[in-house]
């Protein structure tokens, strides 16, 4: 399947339609904001009028978007995917969002011949420069087969995990941990500055000990002590990321106190104006409160 459609050109999803491009496949893009699609015409893609003038006349049609809604919208709203599609067509959702909405989805897909798979990823913008993302995928298991090429374009980490909403389910399972661990790091590099103690030879110190973690690693080298906050990821879908796990471990049953901490801290985050800043600006927020700054120094 080469005849690609890719809808949602932000960050992440302009990245992965280049790799598309630059592997050879016919690549047609649509972006609300026009302009955006121009670099990736400029590279030989199609620009698409509509979402159903692109749903019409490709194999495979992937999106990454930003929330929950924009998927539904999208796929099921007027003037959507599934109002052109053809039967025969597989959708891949790079988005994250809850399982609940993944499913949706790929019933309505369904009701259409049409195959859906949510595909959420991780490794940043810089994961989907290279290639090498994580891609967590559940739905129709013959679809996924299809595509499994295309995927192995833009992922290193390529799993298949079963039914609709297992790749979302695994997705905010991992925003959990990322939730978490960001606001973790941030409070434990905050109290030892505020201690005293320099922040770089702090950071040496814990990535080498049972303190470490991909996400201080990741916040302090490229974000918090050069102090670039240049968002990767921003505080905002982070937000909506562990909100999405906490309603996940909510319905499982499961205590987490944890991931309301992050969830609470992410909130304040963006209530202080940090939104749109990478995620690892959440240090910000406690920075202010005792009046530090974590940065590299002599």
């Amino acid at each position: 399947m080469t005849s690609v459609g890719f809808i949602g050109l932000g960050v992440m999803g302009s990245r992965m339609a280049k790799r598309l491009l630059d592997a050879g496949f016919d690549v047609t893009v649509y972006n609300r904001t026009e302009e955006k699609a121009a670099p990736l015409v400029e590279r030989g893609a199609r620009q698409a009028g509509t979402i159903t003038a692109l749903a019409s006349e490709v194999e495979v049609i992937c999106t990454c978007l930003s929330m929950p809604d924009d998927v539904i919208n999208v796929y099921t709203g007027e003037g959507g995917v599934l109002h052109a599609a053809r039967s025969g067509t597989v959708c891949v959702d790079f988005t994250t969002v809850g399982p609940k909405t993944s499913r949706l989805v790929a019933e309505r897909a369904g009701e259409r011949g049409v195959a859906y798979l949510d595909a959420p990823v991780s490794g940043g913008p810089e994961g989907a420069e290279q290639g090498t993302l994580t891609m967590m995928v559940g739905g129709d298991q013959a679809a996924w087969k299809q595509v499994r090429p295309l995927l192995g374009v833009l992922g290193k980490t390529v799993e298949y995990l079963g039914e609709s909403g297992a790749g979302s389910a695994a997705k905010v399972i991992n925003q959990y941990l990322v939730a978490v661990h960001s606001v973790a790091a941030a409070e434990a590099m905050v109290a030892g500055v505020a201690y005293g103690l320099n922040a770089g030879k702090l950071y040496r110190l814990l990535k080498e000990s049972y303190g470490d973690s991909r996400m201080l690693r990741r916040h302090m080298e490229q974000f918090v002590l050069p102090r670039q906050f240049a968002p990767g990821g921003a505080v905002k879908y982070v937000h909506k990321d562990v909100r999405l796990a906490n309603a996940l471990m909510n319905e499982i049953g499961i205590n987490r106190c944890l991931g309301t901490g992050a969830e609470e801290t992410f909130a304040s985050a963006m209530a202080a104006g940090l939104a749109d800043l990478d995620m690892s600006a959440v240090i910000q927020l406690f920075e202010r409160r005792v009046g530090v700054t974590v940065k590299e120094t002599e």
